[in-house]
């Protein structure tokens, strides 16, 4: 080992020793490029530092690690054996100090397992990571992002769907652990003009995992955050959002969900660059699924360019059921081969095959003769008095008065907030002074 490397590994030892985290938090950046360097040895780096002991000096180990994948060409099983032990083992006292590396090693992570194709791998291992340098259950961190990207490209959804569920009510931010943290290391910088990314496609990519196992109403709620997020630029992530909201929104609502007035990246940006998406709302609009399978077939090729065939056939066979539920506003019976005819299927073993799965969801109250061919709709058996029913209204309620209570939280710590207070402050000189001008018509000191 070399004699550079040797004085990183005795001062990793030394100030791990007398609890100096902060000032080795703050020396470290400055040895990444030779850890980097010496990419070849760096194990034997591991072999004289404690995972527990040392955890920022491993930490900065591994980062170099990552950052030399492309010269060193590490096995994966490697990579991901060493991230396991480290979020198994590591000190979190030590990695509050260094948050912001932390979330650069579970960023270049993500990057190596998508690059080998080998997603599914580091799911739990994400999950780890999370689990220790999150303070809250609901604060979301960069790292959600990166959970969410692997388990889409591994189609394995159980474990992140866990934290989709929860609402966030606190974000942590890059950004903001440096100025907690007083560091101003060059390196942080660009991962804090990050923060915006990887907030967009936490509920980008929750978006598509949510529309992948048909929570249609989540997914849509999902993209609504993310196209709605303020800002000055559009970008691609909220244009491709854009694009699935619209679609999801046909599915949810039979039409374009509300959209906020202050979004106005929207109308200026968005709206002409998904020309196609928004001919897909007019012509679902028209009732025709005739005229809406010509569509999506005339522009299949936009569609599958930007992955979403699939969720324009969902478009499709979400029309088809409005159609359906239509019928049940207007007749009480009718023939599998006149729903056919009327919902423009193309046969009656099409429609009855639509009706069960509707009765089955619970989308319409139906029942089939199969002897004759007929349908009889009826209306909705539920009567509302049962104890089941009483438990749930319970649940919503409570759930309703909890998130009041998070809300007014929320918004004590903003009234309190010193920025908000000498903001508002200064607003309000502003409008004083707009309202009482002075007119200087001598001497300006009077």
């Amino acid at each position: 080992m070399g004699s550079a490397l040797e004085n990183y590994v005795n001062q990793v030892r030394t100030l791990s020793a007398t609890g100096n985290y902060r000032e080795l938090a703050d020396e470290l950046p400055e040895s990444l490029s030779l850890l980097v360097r010496n990419w070849s040895i760096l194990d034997n780096v591991l072999e004289t530092l404690d995972m527990q002991q040392h955890t920022l000096g491993v930490l900065y180990v591994i980062l170099g690690k990552l950052h030399s994948v492309a010269s060193s060409n590490p096995e994966p099983a490697q990579i991901i054996q060493l991230m396991r032990d480290f979020m198994q083992r590591s000190n979190t006292e030590q990695l509050r100090f260094a948050v912001c590396p932390f979330y650069e090693t579970c960023h270049l992570f993500t990057d190596f397992l998508v690059q080998k194709n080998v997603s599914i791998l580091g799911i739990k291992v994400l999950s780890r990571a999370i689990e220790q340098i999150r303070q809250l259950d609901t604060q979301l961190t960069p790292i959600h992002a990166d959970l969410c990207q692997l388990s889409l490209k591994a189609k394995n959804f159980n474990l992140v769907l866990r934290y989709l569920d929860t609402d966030i009510t606190d974000i942590s931010t890059v950004a903001a652990e440096c100025k907690n943290q007083q560091q101003q290391q060059p390196q942080h910088t660009l991962d804090a003009n990050n923060d915006a990314k990887y907030f967009l496609l936490y509920y980008y990519y929750g978006g598509m995992i949510y529309t992948a196992v048909k929570n249609y109403e989540r997914a849509l709620y999902f993209f609504e955050v993310c196209i709605t997020t303020p800002a000055m630029a559009m970008s691609h992530i909220m244009l491709e959002a854009y694009k699935k909201f619209l679609m999801v929104s046909l599915i949810v609502e039979g039409k374009i969900a509300y959209i906020p007035k202050n979004a106005q990246v929207i109308g200026r940006f968005m709206k002409p660059m998904a020309s196609h998406y928004h001919d897909l709302v007019n012509v679902f609009g028209n009732s025709s699924s005739e005229e809406l399978r010509i569509l999506i077939l005339k522009y299949s090729e936009t569609f599958t360019r930007d992955n979403n065939m699939g969720l324009a056939k969902q478009v499709a066979t979400s029309l088809y059921k409005r159609n359906i539920q239509r019928l049940t506003k207007t007749f009480l019976t009718l023939s599998l081969t006149d729903v056919a005819s009327r919902v423009q299927l193309p046969s009656a073993v099409e429609a009855e095959r639509y009706i069960l799965n509707m009765i089955k969801s619970g989308e319409i109250f139906a029942s089939i003769n199969q002897k004759d061919g007929m349908v009889l709709f009826v209306d909705d058996p539920e009567q509302y008095n049962l104890p089941d029913m009483f438990l749930n209204v319970q649940t919503n309620i409570t759930q309703v008065l909890d998130l009041v209570k998070q809300i007014n939280k929320m918004e004590e710590e903003i009234i309190l907030n010193p920025m908000y207070v000498k903001k508002a402050l200064g607003s309000q000189d502003d409008d004083l002074a707009s309202q009482h001008p002075k007119t200087y018509s001598g001497d300006p000191t009077d």
